[in-house]
């Protein structure tokens, strides 16, 4: 077997279909951002402006934020020492526990390493609490939550994305007294449409099913204080669990599950991706309790960032421009062609200093393939502008249609 040759055709692949990532390197300016400064493969520096971050509100440079994260390493250190049952359990992780369960009005919460963690362990340890569960998910949930489903080695069934006829379908035919779950995002990221809550809430008290949804990229930004989409429609208290991260619109790392008091307990006494995993740093749960504790009480940043996502919708739309628009914070602009999307984003990077990254398959479907711009309060309206005219004029280089999407 010649191994250098099998990884030789796999990295070809990828880069015949056009869908090689690359990974720049940069570097975040404090307290500039979005400016970030560009390492070119030459070794030069160029100054640039970040367009795909996820630090949705610019939490990252908060001064309440950063004092909180100095203060916790002056007292704690660098690292938590340990996995949380052996001594990496501290007061900085009860408060942010304590802070999370708050913001969703929920009686405990759990704190992961990553959101991707907290989907994972959760949901492949459910099957394990509950024997017989059969866990039904939507088609476009996020690859954490395939993955926890996967090897909780349940039976499982997907129904088409938002399709509640489908859904009712699947659920009428599953036995009666079998444990069930519903398994559904509040914001999908890539298109940037909300979930269909209250109907799966309508649906789950019909057929006695648990809920559990990833308010991922919505924790922060929707509702009076930040609990996300089921906040802002006054669903949390339907929601058995909800999933979340603090390492997007809050600004830091992290991810976590609320839930009720006996499933937290539950999970955290079975799941292995709790159990054997060390704990966060106590200053990155300091910056992350402090950054959630902040916009409880400041709104205005959510609805800042609602406007700014706002306008640059209205202008793109304006040129023509394929934007899948459901009302949220996300911007996607459909290209379609992997070589062109990665063309696009280079073009933008080289000639322009606007960073995006190209985003294929697998992550959206063949055919699909988009750029995806996360405005933020911290981007002005000359960084709108400046977008909106370089992608204007280039969008025509690559020869790529200008057509409206719906939605």
């Amino acid at each position: 077997m010649d191994y250098q040759a099998k990884i030789d055709t796999a990295l070809n692949a990828l880069h015949e279909e056009g869908r090689y990532r690359v990974f720049h390197n940069i570097r975040r300016m404090n307290q500039q951002f979005p400016k970030a400064i560009w390492t070119m493969p030459t070794g030069e520096k160029r100054e640039i402006t970040v367009w795909c971050g996820n630090d949705y509100l610019g939490m990252g440079q908060n001064p309440v934020v950063q004092k909180a994260m100095h203060d916790a390493i002056e007292l704690a250190g660098a690292g938590s020492g340990g996995t949380r049952n052996i001594s990496g359990n501290t007061s900085f992780h009860k408060a942010l526990e304590n802070s999370v369960a708050d913001l969703h009005g929920k009686d405990a919460a759990l704190v992961f390493t990553s959101a991707y963690n907290a989907n994972e362990a959760t949901l492949s340890v459910l099957p394990k609490l509950f024997p017989g569960l059969i866990i039904f998910s939507d088609a476009l949930n996020h690859a954490s939550m395939i993955e926890g489903i996967r090897h909780g080695f349940c039976e499982k069934h997907i129904f088409n994305h938002n399709d509640m006829a489908h859904l009712r379908s699947l659920l009428e035919a599953a036995p009666k007294d079998a444990p069930k779950l519903i398994a559904f995002e509040s914001l999908y990221s890539m298109d940037g449409d909300f979930g269909l809550i209250a109907e799966i809430c309508d649906l789950a008290d019909e057929f006695n099913a648990l809920t559990y949804i990833d308010e991922v990229h919505a924790v922060g930004l929707y509702g009076p204080r930040g609990g996300g989409v089921t906040e802002r429609d006054g669903l949390a208290g339907r929601i058995d669990m909800i999933n979340g991260t603090l390492g997007k619109a809050y600004g830091v790392m992290g991810g976590y599950v609320a839930c009720s008091a006996t499933l937290a307990d539950a999970i955290r006494s079975y799941a292995p991706g709790f159990i054997f995993t060390t704990s966060l740093a106590p200053a990155i749960a300091a910056g992350a309790t402090a950054s959630v504790e902040y916009l409880k009480t400041h709104p205005e940043l959510r609805e800042t960032h609602q406007k700014r996502a706002l306008n640059l919708k209205t202008q793109l739309k304006a040129l023509g421009m394929p934007v899948a628009d459901y009302g949220s914070h996300i911007v996607p602009i459909h290209v379609g062609d992997p070589v062109k999307c990665k063309l696009l984003s280079d073009m933008l990077l080289l000639d322009h200093g606007i960073y995006v990254q190209p985003i294929n398959f697998p992550t959206v479907p063949r055919g699909t393939e988009r750029l995806r711009f996360t405005p933020s309060p911290v981007h002005d309206d000359t960084m709108i502008r400046e977008l909106v005219t370089a992608l204007d004029g280039l969008w025509g280089q690559c020869a790529l249609n200008r057509s409206k999407l719906t939605g």
